[in-house]
């Protein structure tokens, strides 16, 4: 294909290894426990009485945990602005946004509390059954997975998200937050346990690790035998630690360098909507478009269109400007911005910077797409109905959109009440990590005397 970038014969970017930060592998026995034990043994210990709710039970329980959000908004919000003064000097604006609570958002994610209630119980639902010619009826049967473990950074709306999930989905959770959202996290697991004490169940079906050291991160990815299933949800470091050094079984989520191409018969009016969405609405997220892709035929149109949007506009407006990293030939077009560096299309920035670069045909975008992308999520914005539909057979992601925005990748817009993560690996979950993501199966067979 054409206008090669890296340019042919050049090496394409590889990426260093991820740095061990605060989750290097334990220097000490990891059967220790030692920060950790008395935990997981009473998640364990509660297992019991989850598994002997019914779905009404559940459901009520569900829906006091949301007026307990609701009833302790100033606790939260207290904690939350203790959060938000030790971070003032040490996270970028982008990342506080991530942090910060307001009202509204206590509010939203009591909400998504009571969604989750909404939904159908994933537990105990028959997913098949046949009968063998022996008389033998086997069915298989959705059972929760146990004790799931959740290592997640600086958003406070994931305790009540994956409690909530989880309590659904028959299993207990382990909650290992960061220590830039603790004093939230501490006061938003103290209103969870008010509804499970009001119901007369253990508080330990919804546990908060208190230690934010990397030991106890370390633990939860050693303890065989406590945790069956471990979830991290945050940065690229994070996930890597977990998928090298876990030794209970883990899903990759979240990494998020998602693509938008625009297309030589794209609407481009329409095409800069959807941009300048998936860019700017909430640049911190995992759905962000982090590389937009133009077709040689749009860009001499489009180019200059993005630049007025995303840079003149909200400069005008007040607002901070996207930072535009132009390959060569969008660099041209333009005749201003910043030259893209080797390593701009396989970064996620999570900031207001966007990596361009001009392709030759929907072939060389999803060529690129599948080179450079984490499998998050990818947009093709087109008028050719061949063109969406090769981009969507080829491109190989968790989510794949037509003329829509990649924000949409998320649990409660999906449909699922609220999410546990993105799942961009292909084993077990995939995409938004809902209800029915976090259950297991069994096989229960009913028979009249058979032997073999």
């Amino acid at each position: 294909m054409n206008n090669h970038f890296p340019p042919e014969g050049m090496p394409c970017y590889d990426p260093p290894a991820y740095a061990a930060g605060d989750f290097a592998p334990p220097e000490a026995d990891p059967a220790e426990l030692t920060l950790t034990r008395p935990l997981l043994e009473a998640a364990l210990a509660a297992k019991p009485a989850l598994a002997a709710l019914s779905t009404e039970e559940k459901r009520a329980v569900l829906l006091s945990m949301a007026d307990a959000l609701e009833a302790n908004t100033e606790a939260i919000l207290a904690g939350n602005a203790q959060d938000l003064e030790n971070a003032r000097d040490t996270i970028a604006p982008v990342m506080q946004d991530r942090l910060r609570l307001t009202p509204g958002r206590i509010a939203d994610m009591a909400a998504g509390v009571r969604a989750v209630a909404d939904l159908p119980d994933p537990v105990g639902r028959t997913l098949s059954s046949h009968t063998l010619p022996n008389g033998l009826q086997v069915n298989k049967v959705s059972v929760p997975l146990g004790v799931i473990a959740i290592i997640y950074e600086s958003r406070p709306n994931v305790t009540s998200d994956a409690a909530s999930l989880t309590f659904q989905a028959g299993s207990v959770c382990v909650l290992r937050g960061g220590k830039e959202s603790i004093h939230s996290n501490t006061a938003i697991v103290a209103a969870l346990h008010q509804a499970l004490e009001k119901h007369h169940l253990p508080t330990a079906l919804v546990s908060l690790v208190g230690d934010t050291s990397r030991a106890s991160a370390n633990e939860l990815m050693q303890a065989v035998g406590y945790i069956d299933l471990l979830i991290p949800r945050g940065g690229a470091s994070l996930i890597q630690s977990c998928v090298d050094h876990a030794k209970v079984p883990c899903i990759q989520t979240g990494t998020g360098i998602c693509h938008i191409y625009v297309d030589g018969d794209a609407d481009l009016d329409q095409a800069m909507a959807i941009v300048d969405n998936a860019k700017t609405s909430r640049p911190s997220v995992c759905n962000a478009a982090e590389v937009c892709l133009v077709h040689r035929d749009a860009a001499p149109q489009f180019l200059p269109l993005l630049w007025d949007h995303l840079v003149v506009r909200r400069q005008e407006a007040g607002q901070p400007p996207v930072e535009l990293r132009l390959d060569p030939e969008a660099l041209a077009i333009l005749g201003k911005g910043i030259p893209a560096g080797w390593d701009d299309f396989d970064t996620e920035f999570l900031d207001y910077i966007l990596a361009v670069r001009v392709v030759g045909s929907v072939e060389e975008a999803i060529e690129h797409i599948n080179a450079h992308s984490t499998g998050h999520s990818e947009a093709i914005l087109t008028r050719t109905q061949a063109h969406a539909d090769l981009f969507t057979r080829l491109v190989d992601s968790a989510a794949v959109y037509v003329n829509a925005s990649t924000r949409f990748t998320d649990g409660g817009q999906f449909g699922l009440g609220c999410e546990m993560g993105i799942s961009t690996q292909k084993l077990h979950a995939r995409g938004p990590m809902g209800l029915e993501e976090l259950t297991s199966y069994k096989y229960v067979i009913l028979g009249s005397g058979q032997i073999r």
